[in-house]
């Protein structure tokens, strides 16, 4: 179980999602907007129960 925590971990981190976002074409400032936005309202809220 603990393997399948640390990849989703990594696989959902904002720093992943933004070099993602950079692998698919988008701008840096539109990455960094993005990744931003999804810190903010996603991952902080679903790791702060942890």
């Amino acid at each position: 179980m603990a393997i399948m925590k640390n990849y989703l971990q990594h696989r959902f981190n904002p720093l992943h999602i933004y070099c993602r976002l950079l692998d698919y074409g988008v701008s840096r400032k539109v990455a960094s907007r993005l990744s931003g936005i999804y810190e903010r309202w996603v991952y902080r809220i679903t790791t702060s129960g942890a």
